[in-house]
């Protein structure tokens, strides 16, 4: 895993820096990412899921 992951790409929340491999903190990092790209546009992704899971919430509330 440790020999992917360095090959993977990580977005760091607190820099807003994509890096390659797991370079800071993990309670800096999202991911893994399979590209730079992709990582670019972790928090896209992010938001995504989090509205995704609100809406979910709020249908199984009903």
């Amino acid at each position: 895993m440790a020999e992917d992951a360095d090959h993977q790409f990580w977005y760091n929340m607190r820099t807003g820096a994509v890096e390659k491999g797991m370079l800071s903190p993990s309670v800096d990092r999202v991911g893994p990412f399979s590209t730079f790209d992709e990582a670019t546009h972790a928090l896209d992704k992010l938001r995504a899921n989090s509205a995704k899971w609100a809406e979910d919430d709020e249908a199984e509330d009903r």
